[in-house]
């Protein structure tokens, strides 16, 4: 899947550039993951030359990824959204939800249509989806992540399974109250979410999860 970039190139830099586009804003598209310094480099600019690179406003690295992936899945794939923020990805769900609202989340917020439904994905103003088939949650999730190559972007046990929001790391003392009398005895490490405030911990479920982890990413497709 081919993403789209904006780029401007200033000062001296624009020597680098043919002339259309020397001083203007110019979309690069390209596929998989890259970042700023592959893109840049390949658009003939060396990075030694480079000060300053500034990304919504904001100034980042050479490392920086220039996609930053994020879903939304119909309403009928729960079990997906669930298990893909075990992996870190940032899943939109709502069971409620109408497909006219999934459409208009996904435009708002570049969020990639994740669905059952080939219906859905025929509508003129879906520019970003997947139809999902039929099989074992695993091997669906696996699919995705090989379809768009975001097997190195994953970040396991960082969001919140509920409600989608990046987790903290919280002191033990801070929760105290909140933690299971037999969980304090054998765990003193916990990270809580930004916004439910939902409190996870390393147990059997945080084990069992890690199996489901390595299905998802070393089973070969079948």
């Amino acid at each position: 899947m081919k993403v789209k970039t904006t780029f401007r190139f200033y000062e001296e830099l624009n020597d680098f550039l043919p002339v259309h586009r020397k001083k203007v804003d110019f979309d690069v598209k390209f596929e998989g993951k890259r970042s700023i310094n592959d893109i840049i480099e390949s658009l003939g600019a060396p990075h030694t030359e480079i000060d300053l690179i500034l990304v919504n406003g904001k100034s980042v690295d050479f490392h920086f990824p220039l996609r930053r992936t994020k879903f939304i899945t119909d309403v009928h794939l729960g079990k997906i959204a669930k298990y893909m923020r075990v992996l870190g990805f940032d899943v939109y769900y709502n069971s409620l939800l109408s497909i006219r609202e999934i459409i208009e989340i996904s435009k708002k917020e570049n969020r990639i249509i994740l669905t059952t439904s080939r219906k859905l994905l025929k509508f003129k103003d879906v520019s970003h989806g997947i139809f999902i088939r039929p099989a074992a949650t695993t091997k669906q999730i696996k699919r995705i992540i090989d379809y768009l190559d975001i097997k190195e972007i994953i970040e396991p046990f960082t969001r919140c399974l509920w409600c989608n929001t990046l987790l903290n790391i919280v002191l033990k003392e801070d929760i105290l109250e909140k933690i299971p009398p037999k969980t304090r005895e054998f765990c003193n490490e916990y990270v809580q979410c930004q916004s439910c405030d939902k409190i996870y911990w390393k147990g059997s479920h945080y084990i069992h999860m890690e199996k489901v982890i390595r299905t998802m990413l070393d089973n070969p497709e079948s």
